[in-house]
């Protein structure tokens, strides 16, 4: 018998949002193939985003936004979108964080999202 795994789609962690025209927005994905729902910090030097890393000191350190759908920047900067603001209410299963965090790393990434009102279940 085949196994059929199901992959992370575009959209997939979200539970509510108030108005998609609101809480979405196109962004610029500076580093690297991301899945939808991976938590995104924003680089300050440039305003571009990576996925969140509570080891960097480049802005990405702080939780600022949901990814929506896959993106691949692997080979340059890669538009895509993103919820970067609330309201919003997301499934904390279905979010993805980029390399092994702890408890507490993962704990403050969803209260730096609730700065953004981007509310974590």
């Amino acid at each position: 018998m085949t196994t059929l795994t199901e992959t992370p789609h575009a959209g997939g962690f979200l539970v509510w949002e108030a108005f998609r025209d609101y809480t979405r927005e196109t962004i610029t994905i500076a580093t690297g193939t991301l899945d939808p729902g991976t938590v995104l910090g924003r680089i300050t030097a440039s305003g571009k985003y990576a996925a969140h890393d509570p080891a960097a000191v480049d802005g990405t350190e702080t939780a600022v936004a949901v990814l929506w759908g896959k993106a691949d920047a692997s080979a340059g900067d890669a538009p895509a979108v993103a919820v970067v603001r609330g309201p919003a209410i997301v499934n904390r299963h279905d979010l993805v964080f980029a390399g092994t965090l702890s408890a507490a790393e993962i704990a403050a990434a969803h209260v730096a999202l609730l700065a953004a009102g981007i509310l974590v279940r």
